[in-house]
């Protein structure tokens, strides 16, 4: 999505609640693993001293935080945290679990890579809605624009119970659509976000062709052609010099104006060169 937008050099943070489970288990704070998690979770905008603060307030005893200090320090590649995690959680059986689940994660996305974005363990990442139970992340903007995540999500399994659907696990995510905009309006990238446009344009000069012209719609794109139908039918000359402006403001390379006897009329615009085809060679010709 960000690479189509044109954002490149945005961060995907990622961490598992399994950690931050195993990290409460190791410190001593189990029963407290909520608010551990909550004040966590505001680490980027309150500071250490701050979360160590609504830690302590909320019950957390100061032996308990200064074994979760190491969390505020993890530096290296994304490989030497996933050993610094493994030798931090040897006692917990849930952080292993989740160290594996990440490393997995880590794995296929190294071994697949990402178009434009940077991949980094963030385990401080803490995401504040506790039916999380998996894979957390958020993504942030690129460096030197001052913004909050813009967009994030992460794994629930079970979440759907409280609807009357047991067993099932899912993964979510959200973009931040304000928050986005502003980001690409200080980059300035909205002039050069191309928006997609179809390769064929169907004119809509007479109802009783919508169906043909929608199967055949159908059958190019299975072929890898973007087109659609003008969405109103043209009830005038005017309506229909109104289509073909579209066409020409939006710069498509095919247009077909109308059906004869089964076949379509269709024209390149680039070299005015008009056919009248079947489906099959129209597909061939376009494609």
């Amino acid at each position: 999505v960000f690479t189509n937008l044109g954002l490149t050099g945005t961060t995907i943070k990622i961490n598992n609640r399994k950690i931050l489970s195993g990290i409460a288990e190791v410190i001593g704070a189990k029963d407290k693993l909520i608010d551990f998690t909550v004040a966590l979770d505001k680490l980027d905008k309150i500071g250490r001293e701050g979360v160590e603060n609504e830690m302590l307030s909320k019950g957390i005893s100061e032996d308990a935080i200064a074994k979760a200090s190491p969390l505020f320090s993890f530096e290296g590649t994304n490989q030497d945290k996933l050993k610094s995690l493994k030798d931090l959680l040897q006692n917990s059986e849930d952080g292993l679990q989740g160290v594996t689940e990440l490393s997995e994660v880590v794995s296929m996305i190294e071994a697949l890579e990402l178009q434009s974005a940077n991949l980094e363990i963030d385990v401080t990442l803490a995401r504040g809605l506790n039916y999380y139970t998996g894979a957390i992340f958020e993504v942030s903007a690129p460096k030197g624009v001052k913004m909050g995540s813009i967009g994030g999500g992460g794994r629930y399994d079970d979440l759907t119970r409280i609807f009357g659907l047991k067993d099932v696990s899912g993964v979510g995510i959200s973009f931040g659509l304000d928050r986005i905009y502003l980001v690409m309006e200080e980059l300035d990238l909205f002039n050069k976000v191309e928006l997609s446009k179809p390769k064929v344009l169907f004119l809509n000069f007479n109802e009783n062709d919508h169906l043909t012209n929608l199967q055949a719609i159908t059958e190019l794109r299975k072929n890898g052609v973007k087109s659609e139908l003008y969405p109103d039918t043209a009830t005038s000359n005017n309506q229909q010099k109104k289509q073909w402006k579209y066409a020409d403001k939006h710069d498509i390379e095919f247009v077909v104006s109308e059906i004869k006897e089964s076949k379509f009329v269709i024209k390149n615009r680039k070299t005015n060169e008009q056919k009248e085809l079947y489906l099959n060679e129209l597909i061939t010709f376009v494609v």
